[in-house]
C-alpha cells in the first residue's frame, strides 16, 4: 500500500518515533537511487525547498524543484492530471500548496507517496523537526510540556499532534478568535497520552513548559490582515518576561521567517536560549527520514 503523509497523525505512534529515529542514523539506505523526486512549490521557501532537495540526494535521488506558475494546480491543469503524470516520471511527489485540499487530492490519485511540504493545514515536516531538536537539546519529552504562544494554525497544529501522539504535554496561549476551538481540543485530546489545555494568557501557558514555541503573526496569505493581527496578538510577544516564567532552561523556538519585535523580541530569538538555527537544520534531517520511511526503510 502507497504510504502519504499529509499530516501528523498519517502516522502511528511509533511510527512517528521510527521517523525520528531515521532522522538521527548517520546513513539510510539509497532508497531513491535513479529516481526523481517532484518537489511542487506554490509558495516560495527557503528551509524547505533546501532540506528536501538534500534530503532527496542523500537517498540516492534526483530532485526536480518545480514553481507553482509551471504547472498551474487546477488553472492549467487539474492537480489529477498534474499528479497523474507527475507519478509516472518520479518515485514521489512532495508539495507546497495554499489550500489542503490540493495535497489531499493529489493522494487519492497518485501511485506514488505524496508529501505535504505545507499547507493551511498542517506542517507535518516542521513538526518532525520540532520533535527532533527538542529530543537532542532537552532529552526524552514524555511528560513534559510544551508550549505555543500565538496563531492557531498549520505549524501550531501539526506541533501539537506530534507532542500528544508521543506523550508531551502541550500548553497553547492563543487570542480569543484566532485559538484552536473545543472540538479541536477534544480530538487532539484522543489522540495520544499527552494532554492539551488552551489559555487566552500567554503567561499562563508558558507555566512548566521546558519549550516555547511561536510563529509569525501573519502568514502568507494573509497579508491584507496584518494590521489587524498586530492589535489582536498583543501581549504574546515571546520576551524575556515570558521566557522567565517558562520551567528553568527552557528552550526557544520558531519555524522561521521570524519577526523580531513582533511575535519575538529579538534578544531572545538572538539569545542564548533560542535554538531556531538547529531546529532549521533539523529540517533536513527530519526530511530525510521521512522520506526513507516513506520509501519502506524500517
Amino acid at each position: 500500500m502507497t504510504r502519504h503523509l499529509l499530516d501528523i497523525v498519517d502516522l502511528t505512534a511509533d511510527e512517528l518515533a521510527l521517523v525520528l529515529e531515521l532522522a538521527q542514523r548517520p546513513s539510510l539506505p539509497q532508497v531513491l537511487d535513479g529516481q526523481g523526486v517532484a518537489l511542487i512549490f506554490e509558495k516560495p521557501s527557503n528551509r524547505t525547498r533546501h532540506s528536501m532537495e538534500m534530503a532527496v540526494v542523500q537517498l540516492g535521488g534526483h530532485p526536480v524543484y518545480t514553481r507553482g506558475e509551471e504547472v498551474g494546480l487546477d488553472v492549467r491543469e487539474t492537480v489529477e492530471d498534474v499528479t497523474r503524470v507527475m507519478a509516472g516520471y518520479h518515485g514521489m511527489l512532495a508539495a507546497r500548496v495554499f489550500q489542503h485540499d490540493k495535497v489531499v487530492r493529489m493522494a487519492a490519485c497518485s501511485g506514488v507517496p505524496v508529501v505535504n511540504m505545507l499547507s493551511d493545514h498542517s506542517h507535518p515536516l516542521q513538526a518532525l523537526a520540532d520533535l527532533l531538536t527538542m529530543q537532542q537539546l532537552h532529552g526524552p519529552l514524555h511528560g513534559h510540556t510544551v508550549a505555543f504562544v500565538g496563531d492557531w494554525n498549520n505549524v501550531s497544529r501539526s506541533l501539537a499532534e506530534a507532542c500528544i501522539m508521543l506523550g508531551v504535554d502541550v500548553s497553547l496561549g492563543c487570542p480569543v478568535g484566532y485559538d484552536a476551538s473545543e472540538a479541536e481540543l477534544e480530538r487532539l485530546d484522543g489522540l495520544g497520552p499527552g494532554s492539551i489545555r488552551q489559555s487566552p494568557r500567554a503567561i499562563d501557558a508558558v507555566q512548566g513548559a521546558i519549550a516555547v514555541h511561536t510563529d509569525t503573526w501573519t502568514s502568507m496569505g494573509q497579508e491584507a490582515e496584518k494590521a489587524e493581527r498586530v492589535k489582536v496578538f498583543e501581549g504574546f510577544q515571546v520576551d524575556a518576561a515570558l521566557m522567565a516564567a517558562a520551567a528553568p532552561g527552557a528552550g526557544f523556538y520558531h519555524c522561521l521567517p521570524a519577526y523580531r519585535g513582533y511575535e519575538v523580541a529579538a534578544d531572545v530569538i538572538d539569545g542564548a536560549a533560542s535554538h531556531v538555527i538547529a531546529q532549521a537544520h533539523n529540517r533536513l534531517h527530519a526530511a530525510r527520514g521521512a522520506l526513507a520511511f516513506l520509501m519502506g526503510v524500517r
